[in-house]
């Protein structure tokens, strides 16, 4: 029986580095390190993230909205939002976009220092 996604696994020329952005950023904690540069990190929720060395480049940057994965949304409390975001901008990141609508959605798109996409949300009603 399938119980849901224990993790994404991204892949890094610097996994070291990368893994200790995200715990400095979202209070993810370490669970697991191989000791040849592999690392799991926990979130408040139980979801988990893989750190893998990477052994060449993507080839050329996709389209924002062509297919395959995009961005890893990362949920906040509504109420902490707002500091969230500033913490982010504070470390600098590369923002993409930012939103909110009628519905009390919050959305913040950024880069992290790898440059993958990751998008802040909070939302006043939860979708499931």
């Amino acid at each position: 029986m399938v119980k849901g996604i224990e993790h994404i696994a991204i892949f890094s020329h610097n996994t070291a580095a990368l893994k200790d952005w995200y715990m400095a950023m979202f209070d993810f904690v370490q669970v697991y390190d191989n000791g040849k540069g592999t690392y799991f990190l926990k979130a408040q929720d139980g979801a988990m993230l893989e750190f893998v060395t990477a052994d060449g480049d993507p080839e050329g940057a996709p389209n924002a909205r062509a297919a395959g994965i995009r961005h890893l949304a990362i949920g906040v409390c509504t109420d902490g939002f707002d500091n969230m975001v500033q913490k982010l901008r504070d470390a600098k990141v590369e923002v993409v976009t930012e939103t909110s609508d009628a519905k009390g959605v919050k959305t913040f798109f950024f880069r992290d220092i790898d440059g993958n996409v990751l998008h802040l949300i909070a939302r006043l009603t939860p979708l499931g």
